[in-house]
């Protein structure tokens, strides 16, 4: 019997080259397309104006989009090996944080890395991730299914999402464990469960409720009742809805937006930045967006189920998943569907923490989509 036989048949090894000639540029072209309304909003709020904001955000956009290249050409057997390490630096991040984190927006939730601040909290998101793909690597049905499978991913879950709550980010922690609860269905987890933690986390609300700080109540009460005190505690999301309306089907024209250039939107460069391109591009330009977005997460999702390897396919599921997240609470929390959780809008919302984010999760998401044929090594036998 040959070597081959015995073996299998030799993998060929693709160079870099080979690697980013097998890139959907049709994907990375669309996510430079929402990265470029992204730049437009900036310029427009800050008054037809490179400076501060737009040309910063561009600079990290730069440097991220090169990161993401060379993510996406790393052999994924790699970023498995990696997924347990990188849930352990979220770890370590979120304890920094602790110690030595920059407080700004009520909480204590940025590190100080010199070049820029980044927010660890919103890394650890996807080591959430990655951790979780990880282990369920190899599991199959009956094993996912096991109640006490459920252990080790509740703690992958729910140590970071305590630490990111003490921070206190409460809208984050919930974005965390929804992302790890996206994973868990998608490893074929048993749908009784997500009922019942459904009716769980109802029935302890009255509890939490006591534990929520003074603000985060008032987004809650501001949330059901925006009226009820519209110069105040109402003010952002009564803005923010009547940016939304003005701007009627094809908008007031670039710069030309009253609420955002006349400063009657609070936030308007980060989280409340798409009422600020509704109101300049109407409801046309709205939906453009976000069919940009949905476009490139359903394409995550799609590289996700033609994987061959669960790691692979519950790693790019899963991130586009969170990716859909994002989107889908900014969206929600600006119209006033859902309370203000300081959610921003990545790719188009100022920040650099959102936009590393986006663009690792989106590197993983094409590493996945080049190295789909690869088989990977059942779970604890390393690279294979």
């Amino acid at each position: 019997m040959g070597t081959a036989r015995m073996f299998g048949p030799r993998r060929v090894r693709k160079n870099i080259f080979q690697r980013l000639a097998e890139l959907n540029w049709s994907i990375v072209f669309l996510n430079m397309l929402i990265a470029g309304a992204g730049f437009a909003m900036l310029y427009s709020v800050a008054g037809g104006a490179w400076e501060p904001w737009a040309s910063t955000q561009a600079t990290r956009f730069g440097g991220a989009f090169v990161l993401m290249l060379v993510i996406a050409t790393v052999d994924i057997r790699y970023w498995m090996a990696l997924a347990y390490p990188a849930w352990f630096l979220g770890i370590a991040l979120l304890l920094a944080v602790e110690v030595v984190g920059s407080t700004g927006m009520g909480g204590q939730r940025w590190l100080d890395i010199g070049i820029m601040r980044i927010q660890p909290s919103e890394l650890t998101k996807i080591a959430v991730v990655m951790s979780l793909a990880r282990y369920f690597h190899g599991r199959n049905y009956d094993q996912s299914r096991s109640l006490r499978s459920l252990l080790t991913p509740a703690v992958l879950i729910m140590v970071p999402v305590a630490l990111v709550v003490r921070q206190p980010d409460l809208g984050t922690g919930l974005m965390i464990v929804a992302g790890g609860g996206a994973i868990l269905f998608l490893a074929g987890l048993p749908a009784w469960l997500f009922v019942g933690a459904f009716i769980a986390i109802a029935a302890a609300i009255p509890v939490g409720w006591q534990f929520m700080r003074d603000y985060q109540r008032d987004r809650v009460l501001t949330f059901l009742n925006p009226e009820a005190d519209p110069l105040g505690a109402g003010y952002q999301i009564t803005q923010s809805k009547i940016a939304l309306g003005s701007g009627g089907l094809t908008g007031k024209g670039f710069l030309e937006g009253t609420q955002s250039q006349l400063n009657f939107l609070p936030e308007m460069k980060t989280d409340f930045i798409f009422t600020v391109l509704a109101e300049e591009f109407g409801l046309i330009g709205a939906v453009s967006v976000l069919a940009l977005y949905m476009i490139v997460l359903v394409y995550g999702m799609l590289i996700g189920i033609g994987c061959r390897s669960q790691f692979g396919r519950l790693l790019a599921s899963g991130l586009a998943m969170t990716l859909f997240l994002y989107v889908l609470i900014n969206v929600a929390m600006v119209m006033g569907l859902m309370p203000v959780v300081g959610v921003p809008l990545p790719m188009i919302s100022y920040g650099g923490s959102a936009m590393l984010t986006w663009m690792i999760a989106y590197g993983l998401i094409l590493s996945v989509a080049i190295h789909r044929d690869v088989s990977l090594a059942p779970k604890g036998s390393g690279l294979a």
